[in-house]
């Protein structure tokens, strides 16, 4: 298999790392062989696994895996088509004419990542052995750290690939055997879960009050959101609810300490219902927009579960954003556009997804035919709230100065509607006529209070009106509710790399493709039966393997959706 992580790789990127820290650098390279300056000279102190621990992150944040996230995440749902410029990979993906070629198709940067977690949970435990100064408390916390971004870069490789090779030992010598057979689906979400629960408790909780660091790198709550997505895709459901309560929990701890504190830390927040959400518009504000300058222009916010960071730097840009969804300097659209009828007829109220007050709409998307996206690119949007039937609101954007938003991997509400799911599937099957039991009735108000208050956040609704969601309008069928949580991921998680994995997740749990179908097959005009057909079986919910890695690892046997394609290079 290519994983373009070999043992040189990791030898050039150690000494790398070492030889930054040396004075005399030279003389010791030509006195010391370089598989000594590796294995025994590198790995003797705790700054040693703190550099490879954050060029984990690092990697995560590079343009090729930041690309990965979101194209194999969202490119292919109902919300998303091409741009101005988009290359060709991207428009046959588009397109639906997914082939072995495509460079999407590539995985090595998750597996370069992978790599390097696995060299630090190898190496770390020698390290502690060597430097006193380095606890074993430091220790179990580097090794969660690097187990749960390498879980991380697994779940999002299953998601993608369905089968896929699972290395836990790192390339550090000639033994290395590259042809790996790839591992299924449950068999490597199993892995990953029992790995995270392995080392949950060893995670930081925070690291301290106001630290980013809370949000930028992993921390027992980022492992228990992880968990609690594994767990929805695994079908255990109450342990995707009790994952999630432990993050809801913790955010309501952390707002009433704030609010006694000081009133001033946590000025705009609100409770919704039991949940702490930023407010679009603040008590006593005309103007809208504060939530998303918060979550998606300052970044690091309240809400904030893991994020990728940016922001805080002159020298790296997210490459996702400025070539994805354009440049931060410029409102032309970019690579990637929103599907139009995402934001059409909005402020006349006959869009069946947003609703004319509904904040996002105007926050995430400008434009009528070509539709550019917004979110991640504006460093914040101001309007007013006062709209009214029959005219859109004038949204005021501000700029940043580089392309450095951050990339949000889990956020408050994203849990909160991961609780809904789990509830609905929980509560079972109703609307043959019977009537609901108090247990579902319970699970049904449940997830509806959690959908509920996202949703009433994003419409200004501080108080029941005759314009919110009813419960009873929807507690009546486990298909009501389904699709209620399913509405309420797509319309709030928009262009965040997540709506072709909530749609995938949907058919494995179904057994089905049709309901994904029906969203998804609306965005095309041409070959619309040809393209329902080749989209209805499950080997079509996923990736092809590249051919490079076909031709590298002799194990690997492709998906049989792509088995018979006709591979050309033709631009």
């Amino acid at each position: 298999m290519k994983f373009y992580i070999n043992k040189q790789v990791t030898r050039l990127f150690s000494v790398a790392l070492f030889a930054s820290s040396l004075t005399a650098c030279d003389d010791f390279l030509n006195i010391i062989p370089l598989n000594d300056v590796v294995l025994e000279n590198y790995w003797t102190e705790e700054a040693d696994v703190a550099s490879v621990v954050n060029s984990c992150y690092a990697q995560l944040e590079s343009g090729d895996c930041l690309k990965r996230m979101l194209v194999w995440g969202e490119m292919r749902s109902d919300n998303l088509t091409t741009g101005a410029g988009a290359p060709q990979d991207i428009i046959r993906i588009a397109e639906e004419n997914l082939l072995e070629t495509n460079g999407y198709a590539k995985w090595e940067s998750f597996y370069q990542c992978i790599n390097r977690c696995n060299t630090v949970i190898h190496y770390a435990p020698q390290v502690q052995a060597k430097d006193p100064n380095y606890t074993e408390a430091e220790l179990k916390a580097n090794i969660a750290e690097a187990t749960a971004i390498r879980s991380l870069c697994y779940f999002y490789l299953i998601r993608t690939f369905r089968n896929v090779p699972y290395v836990t030992e790192p390339s550090i010598d000639d033994t290395q055997n590259y042809q790996v057979p790839a591992s299924g689906f449950d068999e490597v979400l199993a892995h990953i879960i029992a790995d995270l629960e392995a080392v949950k408790n060893d995670a930081i909780r925070t690291y301290g009050e106001y630290s980013d660091d809370n949000m930028n790198r992993i921390t027992r709550y980022a492992i228990y959101a992880m968990l609690a997505d594994m767990y929805l895709w695994q079908g255990d459901y109450q342990r995707c609810i009790d994952y999630c309560d432990l993050i809801i929990d913790y955010k309501k701890e952390q707002y009433d300490d704030m609010l006694q504190e000081s009133s001033s830390f946590i000025e705009n927040v609100e409770l919704y219902g039991e949940f702490p959400l930023i407010s679009e518009a603040p008590y006593g504000s005309s103007y809208a927009g504060t939530a998303f300058t918060e979550i998606f222009g300052e970044g690091n916010s309240f809400e904030s579960i893991f994020e990728l960071n940016f922001v805080d730097s002159e020298t790296r840009e997210n490459l996702l954003t400025k070539e994805f969804y354009g440049a931060y300097n410029s409102t032309n659209v970019g690579q990637l556009a929103a599907c139009p009828y995402l934001n059409a007829q909005v402020a006349d109220g006959s869009n069946p997804y947003f609703k004319r007050t509904d904040c996002r709409v105007y926050e995430n998307m400008s434009g009528e035919s070509t539709v550019s996206i917004r979110k991640y690119v504006t460093a914040g949007v101001e309007f007013r709230t006062n709209t009214t039937t029959g005219s859109a609101p004038t949204v005021t954007e501000y700029t940043r100065s580089n392309n450095v938003g951050n990339w949000i991997i889990y956020r408050l509400t994203d849990v909160m509607l991961m609780k809904a799911e789990a509830e609905v599937q929980l509560a079972g099957n109703v609307g043959d006529g019977s009537s609901l039991t108090s247990e579902q009735e319970a699970r049904y108000r449940t997830a509806f209070s959690c959908v509920s208050a996202v949703w009433k956040r994003a419409n200004n609704k501080r108080v029941a009106t005759t314009d919110t969601l009813v419960f009873e309008d929807y507690g009546t069928s486990r298909l009501s509710m389904e699709n209620l949580v399913l509405d309420e991921r797509q319309r709030e998680l928009m262009f965040e790399g997540k709506r072709w994995f909530d749609l995938v997740r949907l058919c494995r749990r179904e057994g089905s493709n049709t309901r994904m179908l029906d969203k998804v097959m609306q965005k095309f005009s041409e070959n619309t039966a040809a393209l329902r057909i080749r989209l209805s079986t499950p080997d079509a919910l996923y990736f092809p393997y590249h051919e490079d890695e076909l031709k590298a690892n002799s194990y690997l046997v492709q998906n049989p959706a792509y088995e018979n394609e006709n591979i050309t290079t033709t631009e």
